[in-house]
């Protein structure tokens, strides 16, 4: 699947569909890139949101950016600059902003960065490692995730045995699991050696571990599982743990 981002609003400027529209508080907080929708609940069950003024409690209270003055802890409420980056991300990191359970989140990545408030866009499982993009811009966000006209996902996995091409076929062909269908795009082997391979999977949807259940569906045991690009957004020589702005042009 091709896929050609449209453009972006220019940093700071909100976009006309929502200027025009009615919208909760804690959703609009978050489509002005200013933290998640959570998060804005909170502040508006706080009281720390005013509304023309006034106190407003409920975070569905429908709002218009365009007429109603929005302020935080008495100051106004302006869109955020857009921002972009992308994070090669490391095994063992949960993608969240904080885990119940206390284990470490790809924030840590972050750490002492003096980042303004980004959301990942997509997630990798714990175990798996590679591309994972971060911004406050929420329209850029649902393209990119959008299952029907978002960029394909590529993905490096080494695995458990030597498939042969009619073991890749059958990735191919796919599966139903759990009421999903479940196939790669393409599989290809990259190398082979031992009792091991690599392949690469392309994916033009993501569910839920689904290169990991579509593998074991057909006893193939994953041992590493990379993303390495979204659409024509390249990993490269990225190291691990490491983050960067990406270019106007990657996201244009």
């Amino acid at each position: 699947m091709a896929w050609t981002s449209t453009p972006s609003a220019d940093p700071g400027q909100t976009a006309i569909s929502l200027l025009a529209k009615k919208h909760g508080i804690a959703r609009t907080v978050s489509k002005l890139g200013l933290g998640s929708r959570n998060t804005a609940a909170d502040w508006v069950r706080a009281g720390r949101i005013t509304v023309n003024g006034r106190v407003v409690r409920d975070p569905e209270f429908p709002v218009v950016i365009d007429r109603d003055q929005l302020s935080l802890d008495g100051q106004p409420l302006v869109a955020a600059e857009k921002c972009y980056l992308m994070l090669n991300k490391p095994r063992g990191l949960v993608t969240t902003t904080a885990d119940e359970q206390g284990r470490d989140t790809v924030y840590r990545c972050f750490e002492n960065a003096q980042l303004p408030w980004l959301a990942p866009i997509g997630r990798l499982d714990k175990a798996s490692e590679g591309l994972l993009l971060f911004s406050n811009d929420p329209e850029w966000a649902a393209r990119i995730t959008d299952p029907a006209t978002g960029p394909d996902k590529t993905y490096h996995v080494q695995v458990s045995v030597q498939p042969d091409a009619a073991l890749l076929a059958k990735l191919v062909s796919g599966i139903n699991a759990d009421g999903e269908r479940l196939a790669a795009k393409s599989a290809t082997l990259i190398r082979s050696g031992g009792k091991n391979a690599w392949l690469e999977i392309v994916l033009d949807e993501g569910r839920n571990r689904h290169i990991r259940r579509l593998l074991e569906a057909h006893d193939i045991g994953v041992l590493r599982l990379i993303r390495i690009a979204i659409g024509p957004l390249q990993l490269g020589t990225l190291a691990k743990g490491q983050w960067r702005w990406l270019e106007p042009h990657e996201y244009r």
